[in-house]
């Protein structure tokens, strides 16, 4: 079996590093905010090219923790109106709701699955404040356009990077495109963790700062509690193997791009419609996601000759009881995208025989003769 992401495969190509930061952890007897998180910080920051970055206890929290310093710093106010696109994760209105700001749903470009920036001007009022700019998949969704836009209207561009550690715009990393930037280090991700982890990257003192507070019981000196915070903080142990794992990400993210590179030069089924690449630096391809009218179908075959898929995500957050003030909205594009699309396995430990069989299976199914079987 072709896994879709093989995990096991993954940490054993660094088990020895990591055994190695395990250990120094264990042995520290230190394991919430110390060296090994300074340490992870500081590179990671490098990485993205910002000033700061601070490490929280996963996605999610990383994007609630930047909206919820917003209002504290005055810059939103309840009830102000968040644009984000209709076809995310529901992680990323889950922040939203969670603020008491208002989730505002686009559609996405049908092609790139990200934000359609032709639609974002028509949805702008005055209560709108930000552009959530979700970089799915691992593609960057920034765009002179988007930019352009936002310094019109006078909004902040906050970035949902999730999915796209590594990516770039501009020469400049996702993660250091807007006001601020919030990044996930789950598992499947393409920096992972051994479980769940997050970061919110800036340049902004005061964000970062107030972040930093918020996620520490509201605290920036023992004992002393400013604001009404929580507890969101990325332990020793996490950053230490954090720290192992990216020193191998930008070879890791090449190695991605050569499967994707294959997937798109060699995979030829008429039924299937390959994802397309504004650029290619702007890709990191944490996913490769493919459309087909027959998806279900197509999955069902492809585990029958040994290859394991994902659908990245079979209901769209507006068609989910946890948003039932959005179901009576129409949007035919997300709709559709999540009806049709399926995600092939994507790897770095991927082999040149596995994605020699995953193509060849995609170019063998035939409609008529699966629909025989």
């Amino acid at each position: 079996m072709i896994k879709f992401l093989d995990l096991q495969k993954i940490t054993a190509l660094q088990k020895r590093n990591l055994s190695i930061a395990f250990d120094r952890v264990l042995d520290s007897g230190w394991f919430i905010k110390g060296n090994e998180l300074k340490q992870f910080e500081e590179e990671f920051a490098e990485f993205c090219g910002t000033k700061y970055c601070t490490g929280v206890a996963n996605g999610l929290d990383a994007l609630t923790l930047i909206f919820r310093a917003m209002i504290e710093m005055n810059l939103l106010s309840k009830g102000d109106e968040i644009l984000v696109p209709a076809n995310t994760f529901i992680a990323s209105l889950l922040s939203i709701s969670e603020n008491h700001l208002a989730p505002v749903l686009i559609e996405p470009d049908i092609n790139t699955y990200n934000i359609d920036e032709k639609l974002i001007e028509e949805k702008i009022t005055k209560k709108t404040k930000v552009i959530l700019l979700v970089h799915l998949y691992g593609q960057n969704a920034m765009s002179p356009k988007i930019i352009d836009l936002a310094n019109k209207h006078n909004l902040f561009i906050v970035e949902d990077s999730a999915q796209a550690h590594g990516a770039t715009f501009n020469h400049k990393k996702i993660g250091s495109l807007g006001f601020a930037s919030a990044f996930s280090f789950y598992p499947g991700k393409n920096l992972g963790a051994l479980g769940d982890a997050g970061a919110v990257t800036t340049n902004h003192e005061e964000l970062n700062k107030t972040v930093r507070k918020i996620s520490n019981y509201g605290s920036d000196k023992k004992y002393i509690h400013d604001l009404k915070g929580v507890n969101s903080r990325l332990d020793e142990l996490h950053a230490a193997l954090l720290s192992v794992k990216l020193s191998s990400l930008e070879s890791e993210i090449d190695q991605r791009r050569f499967v994707a590179k294959r997937y798109l030069n060699e995979i030829n089924n008429p039924h299937i419609t390959l994802p397309t690449v504004k650029y290619w630096e702007g890709h990191v391809w944490h996913l490769f996601v493919i459309q087909t009218t027959h998806r279900d179908e197509l999955q069902k075959y492809l585990l029958m000759n040994g290859i394991e898929t994902v659908i990245h995500y079979p209901i769209p957050p507006h068609k989910q009881l946890a948003y039932t003030e959005f179901s009576h909205i129409s949007l035919p594009i997300t709709e559709r995208i999540h009806n049709q699309v399926l995600s092939l396995p994507m790897s770095h430990v991927l082999e040149d025989h596995e994605i020699s069989h995953v193509i060849n299976t995609v170019n063998n199914w035939n409609l008529h003769t699966n629909h025989n079987n």
